[in-house]
């Protein structure tokens, strides 16, 4: 829902400072029994994998942590495609503080690139459709507003980033209601400051909720041929009932094999978790240089 790129410096500080206390950083035992500290040492950050660049600012924070003498040269930019044996930063300063921020800096990188790399797939494959590729808030714990920026590095746009900032009328929703006549009832008269949505599960439901006044429907884990259904019982209802027009968003079962059969005239939005929840890291190392 935030199309910036831009990440809360104050939120950068304090994820990497709860990471590099994971780590025990200002307590390594290797970089102290070698005496490492006081030592300069210049270290190059190389991607050895194909993909999109991002978390950088999020690396030079790690290191700046541990030192802020550190110095950090990044040598490509967040979104940027990148390859096996690319240097993407240069690193210059303490032994023991470089040291002791590698892994910590590395596992940002790998993971908010590995997220970019995927979603610029998913953007690549429906770029002749004009639909808009989402995420979810299936994200790692903590982590939410940096992987939700990687997916907006890798072209995606954010779907809600909390449950603050939308009504998402889920199946439980609608049991705990007490059925759907309860949910439309209540949204009739609604006064919710923010967009409203309902995930639809069958044709069936979306017969029974069509015409409630909602910003959006979610056909949730239908086939495509049933998507286009939904899109033919959609546009029926509207060409009879002008001015009811809701974005409609696919969801569920999406994949970078079938996602052209889901991207198809009428559907606006397509959310997919596995951006967020099973991105393959890239790969990054750090090599000592002098």
């Amino acid at each position: 829902m935030n199309d910036a790129h831009e990440l809360d410096p104050s939120s950068v500080r304090e994820a990497v400072k709860a990471a590099l206390a994971e780590d025990a950083a200002w307590d390594d035992a290797t970089s102290g029994l070698l005496r490492l500290s006081g030592r300069t040492v210049r270290a190059e950050i190389r991607c050895m994998s194909h993909g999109v660049m991002a978390g950088l600012d999020i690396a030079h924070a790690a290191f700046r942590a541990m030192d802020p003498g550190v110095t950090f040269e990044p040598a490509a930019h967040d979104g940027s495609g990148v390859r096996p044996g690319q240097v993407v930063a240069a690193v210059r300063g303490d032994a023991a503080a470089i040291m002791a921020a590698e892994r910590t800096a590395l596992n940002f990188l790998q993971r908010l690139s590995g997220i970019a790399t995927l979603t610029r797939d998913y953007v690549g494959r429906v770029a002749h459709s004009g639909a808009t590729i989402l995420d979810t808030r299936k994200t790692t714990p903590l982590l939410r507003s940096f992987e939700k920026y990687a997916v907006r590095v890798g072209g995606g746009e954010n779907h809600r980033s909390n449950l603050r900032d939308m009504v998402l009328i889920k199946e439980n929703h609608i049991r705990a209601c007490g059925g759907i006549g309860s949910v439309a009832g209540k949204l009739a008269g609604r006064t919710a400051p923010v967009a409203v949505e309902v995930e639809i599960d069958s044709l069936d439901l979306l017969r029974d909720f069509l015409g409630t006044p909602v910003d959006r429907i979610m056909l949730d884990n239908f086939t495509p041929d049933d998507v286009q259904a939904a899109l033919a019982m959609i546009s029926s209802y509207e060409n009879a009932h002008p001015g009811y027009r809701p974005d409609i968003e696919v969801s569920g079962g999406v994949t970078l094999e079938n996602i052209s059969r889901y991207a198809v005239k009428g559907v606006r939005y397509i959310s997919i978790g596995t951006l967020t929840h099973s991105a393959r890291a890239l790969d990054f190392t750090l090599e000592v240089t002098g």
